[in-house]
């Protein structure tokens, strides 16, 4: 494994509830189909040239037992009508050379729009900044994102996002996963 830079990346996202956590988090990683793999997570960086592929693609090429790599966010509850939300933002830069981000968001009392504007504004502001774009913090997303994609240096923006409420008696857990692939 000489040379560990993902070549594909592919998202998704689950949600799970069990009277125990521990089972509540599995069936997460059951829906979005990666229960069967040893999950390493990374941090926030989109390699470049990392081509985003579809759901189906990536989860045919895993292998059960494989460890894989990737960024995942994860929110739990065991309240009931709590409002869980995990979410996995994407941003990559027009230059195919240069590196893109991913962001992590995950918390309660976050809607799905929320959740998703959030991850894609902080994946954004992250492949913004490096890029040299200064963009008012303040600002709702639906403008920022205006200014990113109208500067010409970041072509796509978007999230995998989960949210859920909890339910009596249950642990609920939901996952929102950027998981990586490697050419052979």
């Amino acid at each position: 494994m000489q040379n560990m830079v993902p070549s594909r990346v592919f998202l998704t996202k689950g949600v799970g509830r069990h009277k125990y956590q521990l089972k509540s988090f599995e069936e997460a990683l059951r829906k979005a189909g990666v229960a069967q793999q040893n999950l390493v997570q990374v941090s926030s960086i989109l390699p470049p040239k990392c081509k985003i592929t579809s759901r189906d693609k990536g989860l045919a090429e895993l292998t059960p037992g494989q460890v894989c790599f990737c960024v995942m966010a994860r929110a739990d509850t065991d309240e009931h009508g709590r409002l869980v939300a995990s979410s996995v933002g994407i941003a990559v830069p027009k230059d195919g050379r240069k590196w893109g981000y991913l962001s992590e968001v995950h918390g309660h009392g976050m809607d799905q729009r929320e959740a998703s504007d959030m991850s894609e504004d902080l994946a954004a502001g992250m492949l913004g900044t490096t890029l040299g774009l200064e963009v008012d913090p303040n600002k709702a997303w639906s403008e920022k994102e205006q200014v990113y994609k109208s500067s010409g240096l970041i072509i796509r923006t978007s999230n995998i996002t989960q949210t859920a409420r909890g339910k009596r008696d249950l642990w609920t857990t939901v996952v929102a996963i950027a998981m990586f692939l490697f050419d052979d």
